[in-house]
């Protein structure tokens, strides 16, 4: 029996921001293998995390800390990656102590992802789960509460990871509302379950509304305005359980610039919100333990939220990125056992997603997508790097030699000392 009245006539609405920032592999071409550069652009990695913070991350979270205060029943989820916590912590500390204020106001709720931001579901063994406990100690370290909800790298899904996080002991998972997995008799506005285990919650990304903002903030004769998007979601039927709202955190004040009047739009959104009596916004664990299941929603092939396609084919979807990541793969037994702790960090940056992302050969506009965010001139370019990359690495490995060290403006961070990797 749901701890919810069934006829109670309110909207339920969850915001949650993905926040991640992959540390950027440095230029290494074919003769700069064996020389011990470092493999990572943390100059460039410096640049971008402290512009971001800037432009989004500080004045977002100073944004969202004043309509919580304002506003107590405001609620806010968000999935931060390791390899972004590491960063903050190293290049942008204050960051970290922005969050950890909005956690301090339990109106904030943080999700549970693959530490490294990774393809780590299809890597055979465990790696997928030492990576998702990893990422929850550290979560629970700086921010006080283990996550109970789940999202997987780029919201990739399937029956087989529901049965994996489950096993976790996670009682949600995020994943995208595409068409494919809905037919034409659910509701991407349901909570469903796991086929075979309904202890596990799955709550699906309305993308269209989710990408009014993230991507068509600005394509309509004017800005969209909280009014506006409001009355959108008030043209649900209330039968229609919940709405899920879900994108990049960056969306406010780096890729919707602050010029635009996104601040704005997102303080007037969330205060209308709060002081609705139509609307209520929940965080992801308050929907799964309220809320009741729709039914099974099974999902026998890989989904995710990343380009039209929806599926696999925006990390693995050319010859290029499959070859890397087989490439990878086949270092697993061998970096595990040579039982260096420096050598298996370094395999786990590899395998961020954001490295496979680079090399896609997609056109039109998922091909433009790609392209704004790849810090290589060409899909190619970024393979032949990571090949390189990979090459030198996989000589450390077969000789058991020292790595290359980071330089000297690098200091072992905090969050790996918690991980103890």
């Amino acid at each position: 029996m749901s701890l919810l009245n069934n006829s109670e006539n309110r909207r339920n609405v969850i915001f949650y921001f993905q926040v991640h920032q992959p540390r950027r592999l440095r230029p290494m071409r074919f003769f700069d293998i064996g020389s011990g550069h470092s493999y990572f652009n943390d100059s460039l990695n410096r640049d971008i995390v402290q512009r971001v913070a800037k432009s989004c991350y500080l004045p977002a979270n100073a944004l969202l800390l004043k309509v919580i205060q304002k506003n107590p029943n405001v609620r806010i989820n968000f999935s931060i990656s390791g390899v972004a916590l590491e960063q903050f912590e190293e290049f942008a500390p204050e960051v970290i102590e922005s969050f950890r204020a909005l956690a301090e106001t339990g109106s904030v709720e943080f999700l549970g992802e693959t530490y490294y931001h990774s393809l780590a579901c299809l890597i055979p063994g465990h790696e997928f789960e030492i990576q998702i406990l990893k990422h929850a100690e550290l979560v629970e370290k700086l921010f006080g509460k283990r996550p109970r909800v789940f999202r997987n790298t780029e919201l990739i899904y399937s029956d087989e990871i529901g049965r994996r996080v489950a096993a976790l002991d996670f009682r949600g998972i995020f994943t995208d509302g595409v068409q494919k997995i809905l037919g034409n008799s659910k509701s991407v506005n349901q909570v469903y379950h796991h086929p075979e285990d309904p202890s596990l919650k799955i709550l699906l990304r309305n993308y269209l509304l989710s990408d009014d903002i993230a991507f068509r903030f600005n394509h309509h004769h004017a800005p969209l305005t909280a009014e506006t998007y409001v009355s959108w979601l008030s043209d649900i039927p209330a039968f229609e359980r919940i709405v899920n709202i879900a994108m990049d955190y960056e969306t406010f004040g780096e890729h919707q610039k602050k010029e635009t009047g996104i601040f704005s739009f997102l303080k007037k959104l969330l205060s209308t919100l709060a002081r609705s009596s139509s609307h209520r916004m929940m965080s992801a664990t308050e929907a799964v333990d309220m809320l009741e299941s729709a039914g099974k929603l099974s999902v026998p092939q890989h989904v995710s939220w990343a380009d039209h396609e929806r599926d696999l084919s925006a990390w693995i979807g050319n010859d290029m990125q499959k070859d890397a990541l087989a490439s990878l793969l086949k270092l697993d037994k061998p970096v595990k056992a040579a039982a260096n702790a420096q050598m298996l960090k370094l395999w786990r940056s590899l395998q961020t997603s954001d490295h496979f992302y680079y090399m896609s050969t997609k056109r039109g506009t998922d091909g433009a997508v790609h392209d704004y965010f790849s810090p290589f001139p060409s899909p190619y370019e970024a393979f032949i790097n990571y090949m390189n990359v990979l090459t030198d690495f996989t000589l450390h490995v077969k000789h058991s030699k020292a790595l290359p060290r980071r330089g000297s403006m690098h200091s072992q961070t905090p969050a790996t000392e918690i991980l103890g990797v």
